[in-house]
């Protein structure tokens, strides 16, 4: 157990690889790096060219000369889950392809491998200053194209990205290369990929084996990217990430490199306070509502659960996330913090020390466009949570109406021509997006003023039914053809159509989330016009220091040491082990979610667990704490040893780290890990996945 003495120090930083600063480099190097910076980027070798983005919303690692990649379990969900049916359930029972040819495709998954990274601040300043906001983004645009149609002409299969860093101050250029096949290989069953669900989420100790695994298959020809085909073949990297075996101990260097995906921690104490105030207590609210109807449907039907558990994870994570970080912010005292950091910033400004007008910051100005912008803000809110993503009615009546993803058919007549919804009928259950609908709906009227409504809740909901939603949704579905089967909509009928009741209430809910949004956008951009400023501003009052862009789901590099943090005034501990897994396994009957097969009780009382077992402790260690700096979108992010060695994935942080993406706790903020000898015992013992081992070839 790590002494209370020797607490791990948190280095606080997401860095940018092509261009670490040396100071951070020297730092990571007296702490136990072993490795060149060219090892990091740059080189054949580089720690980079094993690290994918995942998906668009984790990260991975590329583990094998075949193309396994190593992410979470969480990440792997929504793959995991679209190849579940009632009767395979791969989500309960877990999935292992003994060969190739079983190795499930998935629609829509890609990874991405980052080519390279440049700074190109100066083209794109000239060609930004005196824009407005739109003409902004569309000479961005304009810019991406034409360096992607430019590094196509060396790889067709390369694309550019551009993305704004330190606030906008900075712009890169990100060239990466996409595989759109990308193949489920094997995956544990959810009660230990999961173990204890949302009951642990956020929490230490934790003991699930949050992991998953896929292959990435390219053309047989190049070995290069390509659509999914059967004459794909598995993808072969120049390199891919050696696998250890030998553990870590208190003070080990440990090292993420993954895509973290947002964070605001140059935003000022007003931003906090409305992120606080507005933006967490919405989520909260809202979905509280949410996942309290999903819930008892779910628990209705096997078939239900299926159908929404994806959905469900998603929002409960990001639910209890917000509650964390709010308690964070008032625990800590980060508001008032944060207002006597922009004292000093002010001072410094008073001081005369710069005479840059880009770091000019009118602390007035941002108060009170803050608290002109916090009334539509809190309906844009509601309106997010209420009305989009929420059912399957309200889904298709969006889509109608702005054409989005429907085929036109019926030929070249426009008398003949329609659209039509495709049959997933499967995808959804019609009792529970009747009651979200309606629940969502009632809660909008409640939280926001009558100036926000949709039309018809006055002249329908109203007028109609006496202010009861329920009686209004009741009367919406039956009335509505969008959700019938094999119903087409013919354009010539178009006008006639735009009467169905759902079409009329997305309408007018359109035209009011676009008169919210007409009310924000002008407060909105003038406060990111002085956010941009304080970010300057502390930048240039640092200059002695290093200083890391926000997070942005571009890829960064985080260093520290394996090591708890005192947790109620006791010793955290550094890592869990088989033991406390069955103690919680033993508390099912009263926690659900400590429940897993008995197989995996068995697994967790061997009396020897092989070569997973750690040689210094005797234990079979599961998950393990560093002080890395992460947010989500560093999920299945691989932690690196010193020499660049593979030690297990980071999956989430603790409690107290909730506030990170405003404000990193160097003394109480945690990553945790799972153990990679963890995920490969329970592949050897549970999977007996011996030709991925061997694959793999762990030291």
């Amino acid at each position: 157990m790590l002494a209370l003495g020797t607490q791990a120090k948190a280095d606080e930083g997401m860095w940018t690889l092509y261009n670490l600063p040396e100071a951070v480099y020297q730092q990571m190097r007296a702490e136990g790096f072993e490795l060149s910076q060219a090892q990091l980027y740059g080189a054949p070798d580089a720690l980079s060219n094993y690290v994918v983005n995942f998906g668009g919303y984790c990260s991975g690692v590329v583990v094998s000369p075949n193309g396994l990649v190593f992410t979470n379990h969480h990440c792997g969900f929504s793959a995991i889950n679209a190849h579940s049916t009632v009767e395979h359930d791969y989500m309960i029972d877990g999935f292992y392809a003994k060969s190739y040819a079983e190795e499930l495709p998935n629609e829509n998954l890609f990874v991405s491998f980052m080519k390279n990274q440049a700074d190109i601040t100066g083209k794109v300043a000239d060609l930004l200053n005196g824009q407005t906001y739109s003409r902004k983004e569309e000479l961005l645009d304009s810019l991406e194209n034409a360096m992607t149609d430019s590094v196509k002409t060396i790889d067709k299969t390369l694309h550019v990205t551009i993305k704004p860093f330190y606030e906008g101050n900075k712009y890169y250029a990100m060239t990466y290369q996409d595989f759109p096949d990308v193949r489920l290989v094997f995956t544990i069953p959810k009660s230990m990929g999961k173990f204890g669900g949302e009951t642990d989420n956020w929490m230490w100790p934790r003991q699930t084996c949050d992991y998953s695994v896929f292959r990435i298959y390219a053309d047989p020809k190049t070995n290069g990217p390509a659509e999914y085909s059967k004459d794909n073949v598995p993808y072969r990297p120049e390199r891919w990430a050696p696998v250890s075996l030998q553990g870590y101990e208190p003070g080990s260097f440990a090292m993420t490199i993954g895509y973290p995906g947002s964070t605001s921690r140059y935003l000022s104490s007003y931003g906090i306070q409305q992120r606080r105030d507005i933006g967490n207590a919405i989520r909260i609210q809202s979905r509280k509502i949410k996942l309290g109807i999903m819930k008892k449907h779910m628990a209705m039907s096997e078939k239900t659960r299926i159908q929404y558990e994806d959905a469900y994870v998603g929002a409960a994570n990001y639910y209890k996330n917000s509650i964390g970080m709010n308690h964070c912010i008032d625990s800590i005292g980060l508001i008032s913090e944060k207002a006597a950091f922009e004292q000093k910033i002010q001072q410094w400004l008073a001081s005369g020390a710069s005479k840059d007008p880009y770091v000019n910051v009118d602390f007035k100005a941002l108060k009170q466009t803050y608290a002109d912008v916090a009334a539509p803000k809190h309906a844009l809110g509601y309106a997010q949570e209420s009305f989009f993503g929420v059912s399957e009615l309200f889904n298709r009546g969006l889509q109608l109406l702005t054409s989005r993803g429907l085929e036109v058919k019926g030929g070249d007549d426009e008398q003949k021509q329609y659209v039509e919804f495709a049959d997933n009928s499967d995808a959804w259950n019609l009792a529970l997006d009747k009651e979200l609908t309606a629940a969502m709906l009632k809660n909008y009227a409640e939280q926001v003023p009558e100036k926000y409504w949709p039309a018809f809740f006055k002249t329908t909901v109203q007028a109609k039914f006496g202010g009861d939603f329920t009686k209004y949704t009741e009367w919406l579905y039956k009335k509505s053809a969008l959700l019938k089967k094999g119903k087409k909509f013919f354009l010539k009928d178009m006008k006639k159509t735009a009467e169905d009741p759902a079409l009329v209430a997305m309408d007018d809910i359109i035209k009011v989330y676009n008169q919210i949004i007409s009310e924000y956008e002008p407060a909105e951009i003038a406060i990111q016009e002085q956010e941009k400023k304080l970010c300057e501003a502390k930048v240039q009052m640092e200059m002695d220091l290093p200083h890391y862009s926000d997070a942005n789901f571009t890829m960064r590099l985080s260093y520290g040491q394996v090591g708890g943090y005192l947790m109620g005034g006791h010793d955290s501990g550094y890592y869990t082990d088989a033991a406390s897994i069955v103690s919680k396994m033993d508390r099912a009957a009263e926690v659900e979610e400590y429940a897993a097969q008995p197989i995996m009780r068995q697994l967790m009382t061997a009396s020897d667990y092989g070569r997973y077992q750690d040689k210094k402790t005797g234990k079979m260690q599961l998950c393990f704490l560093t002080n890395n700096d992460i947010t989500g979108g560093n999920s299945g992010s691989p932690i690196f040893n010193g020499k660049g060695q593979l030690i297990g994935l980071a999956f989430d942080g603790n409690w107290d780290s909730l506030a990170s993406d405003i404000n990193f706790d160097r003394k109480l903020a945690r990553c945790i890990g799972v153990d990679v000898r963890y995920m490969l015992y329970l592949m050897d013992k549970w999977g007996h996945a011996d030709r991925l081992l061997q694959e793999i070839n762990p030291q």
